[in-house]
């Protein structure tokens, strides 16, 4: 069990510094003038030159490099440039936005996927099973925004129960600041519960072909128990590993959905960095999101040794 923790340990750390070099290469190693990608084609040769020695950009790239990840690890992640404040300050307040409407999405996911694909299991190829599917199909064909939409006309202009968009802030309250993140929340959970309800389905399905679940029916079970004890618990090995990713691509991927709610989120900066040609804040940004992937892989694979045995004999 340490062997393999260790393993998965050494494996994503190197996962996160290969991550670093392509960005840090990307922006500011490849061909091109960063100082003149920010300041445009208009700039004065005498203000490039003090973008250029504000940037570093006069001292050898391995060092700039060193330098602005031993920024990252001490917690100073520079100035931007757009907003001119410290870029700590715009991640923290942008990352209590997404980190909460990414849990929320991911638990509204969850809670409706797990039983469809229990549902669509239990009755196949029967009208139960074929009622999932057309949702799951519906799910993946719709893109979420529009259900963004969908949901701000129904909710907020007709019914009046919500605000049709932004975030008041967590200073005025847990319930208003969740209530705010709902609608947006319930937009991004749709689509992934579709996804999510066809791996539950296609994992149970699998399982319930096991000789061991058709033992402990032999050995009188009840249809619950055998569900809950032995299907369910081996059926979810598949579904954690989706439940990772849809949390990635949830806190990294939910750019649209916050512009549709106007939410002052960690996709929705990165969005404006890179349309404002702040690369300090892109460069951030995007190793932060790559570290959240990666802690979340990690997550997983403790939630792995925890469901499945078999890790643990791993080494």
């Amino acid at each position: 069990m340490l062997s393999f923790l260790v393993r998965r340990l050494v494996t994503l750390s190197i996962t996160v510094i290969a991550a670093s070099v392509i960005v840090f290469v990307v922006l500011e190693v490849l061909p091109g003038d960063p100082a003149l990608l920010m300041l445009g084609t208009e700039a004065t040769d005498e203000t490039l030159a003090a973008m250029r020695a504000e940037m570093g950009l006069d001292r050898p790239a391995i060092v700039r490099y060193f330098v602005w990840i031993g920024g990252l690890l001490s917690g100073d992640m520079g100035i931007s440039y757009a907003y001119d404040v410290p870029v700590a300050k715009l991640v923290a307040d942008r990352i209590a936005v997404t980190i909460p409407l990414a849990l929320m999405a991911l638990a509204l996911s969850t809670a409706i996927a797990i039983p469809l694909g229990m549902l669509a299991a239990t009755q196949h190829n029967r009208l139960g099973d074929y009622g999932v599917m057309t949702f799951s199909q519906l799910g993946l064909a719709i893109p979420n925004f529009w259900f963004g939409i969908v949901l701000i006309l129904i909710f907020a202009v007709h019914l009046g129960w919500f605000d049709s968009g932004g975030f008041p802030g967590w200073h005025e309250g847990v319930l208003v600041g969740l209530k705010a993140l709902l609608l947006p929340a319930l937009a991004l959970a749709l689509s992934e519960a579709a996804i999510l309800s066809r791996v539950t389905r296609s994992a149970i399905l699998e399982t319930l072909r096991e000789d061991y679940v058709r033992t402990a029916r032999a050995k009188g079970l009840s249809r619950r128990a055998v569900m809950v004890g032995h299907v369910l618990r081996n059926a979810m090995i598949p579904v954690l590993t989706i439940i990772g990713l849809q949390f990635a691509f949830l806190v990294a991927g939910a750019i649209v959905v916050e512009s549709v709610f106007y939410l002052p989120g960690l996709g929705r900066l990165l969005f404006q960095a890179i349309s404002g040609r702040d690369l300090i804040v892109v460069k951030d940004v995007v190793v932060l999101l790559a570290v959240l992937v990666v802690m979340v892989n990690f997550l997983v694979d403790l939630l792995y040794a925890v469901i499945d045995p078999r890790p643990k004999a791993v080494g």
